[in-house]
């Protein structure tokens, strides 16, 4: 299932979801002119082994890694679900706990992932472990809200609403089970547990926050 958007109205418009959407595409697109984009990733990604070795600055990677994205595919990806997602916890929170707790889902999840696989060299990059704790956050705070999801039916797409419990229970379930069956393994190539501890750690804080739940009720015409 790929979402599309949510019908769940908003109070105010999302200046910290649209800044951050932006800040991501500014450097995408600043990656993408260098000579050698690898040299720039590596510098700046989430590296487990040298994490816990080197410290110190290694740590301010917990964030800069949610602003690096291997290609176009994976930055959309990643920012469709921001987008679609981040305005209502925003609302919820407010902007100023929102940048505080999407910064801090981001540092949990990216340790969750270091403490897994904490002899790993290889980089990791990307904005979905914050995202996973939007999403967690928008579980516990909307689980009534209908989200329109892309589903395919053999060879045709259609559209269909479904529960945001449903919808983002199912995501969460997607990271379990590989994440699980992956346990402890480098090189897999989908940082499961970032998203498992992201999420997680995103309904967690949103109570921390003060955000609160909110019942979605809906008009039907006929």
């Amino acid at each position: 299932m790929i979402p599309i958007s949510d019908i769940n109205p908003r109070r105010k418009f999302p200046y910290i979801t649209t800044s951050l959407i932006i800040i991501n595409v500014i450097v995408f697109i600043y990656q993408s002119t260098l000579r050698n984009p690898e040299l720039f990733i590596y510098k700046y990604a989430l590296i487990p082994s040298n994490l816990f070795k080197l410290g110190g600055f290694e740590y301010i990677k917990l964030i800069t890694s949610t602003f690096l994205h291997g290609n176009l595919f994976h930055l959309i990806g990643n920012m469709l679900y921001l987008w679609i997602f981040g305005d209502n916890v925003e609302n919820s929170l407010g902007s100023f706990k929102y940048i505080i707790f999407y910064f801090l889902v981001g540092i949990i999840s990216g340790m969750t992932h270091a403490l897994i696989y904490a002899s790993s060299g290889i980089p990791t990059i990307g904005a979905s472990g914050a995202i996973a704790g939007v999403l967690g956050a928008y579980f516990y705070l909307f689980p009534n809200a209908k989200v329109l999801a892309l589903v395919p039916i053999f060879y045709f797409f259609t559209v269909i609403p479904v529960s945001a419990y449903f919808f983002l229970g199912i995501w969460f379930i997607l990271q379990l089970i590989p994440g699980f069956i992956n346990f402890g393994k480098a090189g897999v190539g989908v940082a499961f547990w970032a998203h498992i501890g992201g999420f997680l750690g995103g309904i967690i804080l949103v109570n921390l926050l003060g955000g609160r739940k909110k019942e979605i009720y809906y008009n039907f015409y006929k």
